[in-house]
């Protein structure tokens, strides 16, 4: 993808992961880092302006306006604020952050001094998934050569205190990516998601006004500073504006990490960057934002990966990920895999979603190993009308969606496994 070369977010550092510029600061500032940090030290008060203007929104799943939340942390009272960059990925299929964090995570760090300076936060935290052995080593050694560097002194005295950094290892658990619950962890304890409101932009780390970004959104931000708003929309198709950064992983034959425009069609990710299916397969479904979502089938394949695009064939980009599955997986045996994953991540504060993911998936283990009766199915389509909204957190309603949307593509499947029972094992 040549023509995005010089506007990746990613800035080559896939297209030649031998580049020192991913890992060493010097390198960095001497090619086009730094330049919208400056731009950002020139003119603060604009920065929450401008990313409104560019329409950045949050890159870990919702889609959220990046601006809104980074106004809201400006309103507050100053005093003590943290940005959490949130860098927990721990979803199967999703692995878009581990590569900007281990190749190059000075845009990273950057993106998050433009943060800190449009809101005035002085306590910046990485907080990356602690299997991630290699994003945290070289998020640690590209902090020690920031607080070396002669801008960060310059960022300390805009924001008008010591912007503290600090890479810190998250609990591990796959619920420790929701953000109130990374808020729990960051202050020392089990990452248990809270109640909103308050919202963490009142009352966050130790009550003060957080903000919670995902590292693909921080990663952005140099670039838009550096290059404009109009460059940035410029990147888009379809109304929509910037890159987005897609897990492509399954049965095609050149899985991995693109960055695309965002608005790029399901086809195209798939055939032309991913070169296709497997020697001798053919598409049957796509697991889209990872197995937290919704699936798209081979009726979708023009559908344009943006959120709003992808909400309107009822169901979700997320992250970004997209798990490809050929004709002759079965769909429940994928199913039932996902769903005793987010049994086994729920982390029991709510009794019906400990209990709900654990029935869902013996439910769905029962029926995919041809032990299951029409009972079971009816009981499976209940839990999905029931459970959904009964958790603090998204977990339950992510584990039912993957459910409900099976049911809805694939219920032809559900109900062979009726018809054709196995033997008992005995």
């Amino acid at each position: 993808m040549p023509e995005y070369e010089n506007s990746s977010v990613l800035n080559q550092v896939l297209l030649h992961p031998n580049s020192v510029v991913g890992a060493d600061l010097t390198a960095w500032l001497a090619t086009w880092g730094g330049q919208g940090l400056r731009s950002a030290l020139a003119a603060p008060e604009s920065i929450i302006d401008r990313v409104r203007e560019a329409q950045l929104r949050g890159l870990g799943g919702s889609g959220f306006p990046t601006h809104i939340k980074w106004q809201a942390v400006a309103n507050e009272a100053e005093g003590d604020k943290y940005l959490i960059g949130n860098g927990n990925e721990d979803e199967p299929g999703t692995f878009k952050d581990r590569m900007l964090l281990e190749l190059s995570p000075h845009q990273v760090i950057e993106g998050a001094l433009i943060a800190a300076l449009a809101t005035g936060i002085n306590h910046v935290i990485f907080y990356i998934n602690p299997h991630l052995q290699r994003a945290m080593t070289a998020m640690q050694q590209a902090v020690a050569q920031w607080l070396e560097s002669s801008l960060y002194p310059e960022v300390c005295r805009v924001v008008g205190r010591t912007v503290e950094l600090q890479v810190m290892p998250s609990s591990g658990y796959y619920v420790g990516g929701e953000e109130t619950a990374a808020i729990a962890s960051v202050e020392g304890s089990f990452p248990f998601p809270r109640g909103k409101p308050p919202f963490p932009a009142q009352s966050g780390v130790h009550g003060k006004p957080t903000l919670i970004n995902n590292i693909e959104t921080l990663a952005n931000l140099s670039h838009l500073l550096r290059n404009g708003v109009a460059w940035f929309h410029s990147l888009g198709r379809g109304g929509n504006s910037g890159t987005k950064v897609y897990s492509l992983s399954g049965d095609v034959l050149n899985p991995g990490v693109y960055e695309l425009p965002m608005g790029i069609t399901l086809n195209e990710l798939i055939f032309s960057y991913g070169g296709g299916m497997l020697v001798g397969k053919k598409l049957k479904a796509v697991f889209t934002g990872g197995p937290s979502n919704t699936i798209l089938t081979k009726n979708d394949l023009d559908v344009s990966l943006d959120f709003d695009s992808v909400r309107q064939r009822h169901s979700s980009l997320g992250t970004g990920a997209m798990i490809v599955v050929s004709e002759g997986t079965g769909i429940v045996k994928r199913v039932a895999e996902y769903v005793r994953f987010f049994a086994d991540a729920s982390c029991g504060q709510c009794p019906p979603c400990k209990s709900g993911t654990y029935y869902l998936s013996m439910l769905l283990d029962k029926i995919d190993t041809g032990h299951g009766r029409r009972v079971d199915l009816d009981a499976i389509t209940n839990l999905c009308e029931m459970l959904p909204g009964s958790g603090r957190c998204h977990l339950i309603d992510g584990a039912v969606k993957v459910v409900d949307s099976s049911l809805y593509h694939f219920k032809s499947e559900y109900e062979q496994a009726l018809r054709q029972p196995r033997a008992r094992v005995v």
